[in-house]
């Protein structure tokens, strides 16, 4: 295995890692408390998560070299308005992205995003915190 091979073995393993914590925080995570915002200048739980999944939608696009407009920046809430549907498109979205990833020849895309999404998990703990919750361990 070259080197680069190792790289790409390892960002392919953390964006599964991380996909897998933030579906567990998102599964685990009370539906009546998915519109729960820290104040007014932040995204809610919902709208976090509809985040990340409209990026690594953008992600799997991209990298399959279609060309998408980032300007959404979220997936509709209309559309994704119940954790069920939220939920769904998250796992979707990490699936998909990871997919496209594999056939990436670097990081380019893989490493951004992979701290995009780790950033966001940090996130989802502290809104765990926030509401006298314990996040899942994984």
């Amino acid at each position: 295995m070259t080197p680069k091979t190792k790289i790409d073995a390892v960002l392919l393993t953390q964006w599964t890692e991380v996909g897998n914590k933030l579906v567990r925080l998102a599964e685990e995570f009370p539906e009546d408390r998915y519109e729960f915002r820290p104040n007014g200048d932040v995204r809610s739980f919902a709208e976090v998560l509809r985040h990340v999944a409209f990026w690594n939608q953008y992600v799997a696009a991209t990298a399959q070299g279609e060309e998408v407009d980032g300007s959404r920046n979220e997936l509709p809430a209309a559309e994704f308005g119940t954790k069920k549907r939220i939920v769904a498109a998250l796992r979707k979205s990490f699936t998909e992205a990871g997919a496209a990833l594999q056939g990436q020849k670097d990081g380019e895309l893989a490493v951004p995003f992979l701290v995009h999404s780790a950033e966001h998990c940090g996130q989802m703990i502290v809104y765990y915190r926030l509401n006298g919750l314990t996040p899942p361990e994984n």
